[in-house]
């Protein structure tokens, strides 16, 4: 029974941060208009940090005390490595943006339960179930069909193999992120905000990139504290609950909100090939997502469940 409460505590975080992720494509692709990409990377990171600094003042204020274990040395090297993903991963995602739709980039975002999964497996040795493989298998597929500007001539699309490789870095975050779950998720995204934020800032104003209006700035900020902070925040918990591949695999709700949002912002009209590969992400994600075992064995028979 604690462990089914626990479970759906993890699934009801994993959901909530995916919600909140989620207008993070199509107001990004709107802000990119006003901003270049690799300072707009920077300053999702500082508004997510500077959203955990008015938390841990509020939880000061009202006198909240978490019992939440607090980083040691121990985990610097998983601390150090998530911080130089987090600051590659939205650079990647917003050079993506600027060539591919937002709609696009929004699904391909589910590429993350894959990067997730097999590095859980590979290198974190985490176990997969045979559905969660046959969701992997779907995603792929997936992402292999809106990864092509025509199927027909085989020409990739470098927007969305740039969008591929922020859901690499940031399956390889998701892994490092799961080894200090246990720790205080404010601690974690106040490091990811503030050291993440200034390295891609440095990075930005060192390749010449250059802020245009103020405004665009405390716009970025905001949804940085959103979609970033928040969402980071209860992914954490979320992971401490179900372990990274199965945080991964229920936050893939996040690119269907956001793709819903982005047809309804740009209204731009999809071809055949975005909702065939929408049905197939929609059937990876679903045997992703599930706990029970793809088949069952009942009275010494199987049956496909």
């Amino acid at each position: 029974m604690e462990t089914e409460q626990k479970n759906k505590r993890g699934i009801a975080f994993a959901i909530l941060a995916a919600a909140l992720y989620a207008i993070n494509a199509p107001f990004s692709k709107i802000l990119l208009e006003f901003m270049p990409p690799t300072l707009m990377a920077g300053f999702l990171y500082v508004g997510a940090g500077i959203g955990m600094i008015f938390i841990a003042l509020m939880r000061k204020i009202k006198k909240y005390e978490a019992k939440e274990l607090k980083l040691t040395k121990s985990e610097l090297p998983y601390t150090i490595a998530m911080i130089v993903l987090d600051i590659a991963a939205p650079i990647c995602l917003l050079f993506g943006l600027n060539s591919t739709t937002a709609a696009n980039a929004s699904l391909l975002n589910n590429f993350e339960i894959v990067a997730t999964a097999i590095i859980a497996l590979m290198v974190f040795k985490e176990k997969i179930s045979t559905r969660l493989w046959f969701g992997i298998f779907f995603v792929t597929l997936s992402c292999g069909i809106l990864s092509f500007e025509d199927v027909s001539s085989l020409r990739f699309s470098y927007g969305s193999l740039f969008v591929l490789l922020a859901t690499i870095c940031w399956g390889f975050e998701n892994n490092c992120t799961r080894k200090i779950s246990s720790k205080d998720p404010l601690q974690i995204v106040l490091l990811k905000g503030i050291f993440s934020g200034i390295g891609s800032l440095i990075i930005g104003l060192f390749i010449g990139e250059r802020i245009e209006a103020l405004w665009s700035t405390v716009a970025v900020l905001c949804v940085g504290f959103v979609a970033y902070g928040l969402s980071i925040y209860f992914y954490v918990y979320a992971q401490r609950l179900l372990g990274a591949a199965r945080t991964s695999a229920y936050y893939a709700v996040a690119p269907f909100i956001a793709a819903i949002l982005s047809l309804i912002i740009f209204r731009e009209i999809p071809d055949v090939t975005y909702f065939v590969a929408l049905v197939l992400m929609i059937v990876g994600a679903w045997l992703s997502s599930q706990d029970k075992p793809l088949i069952k064995k009942v009275k010494n028979c199987y049956s496909v469940f």
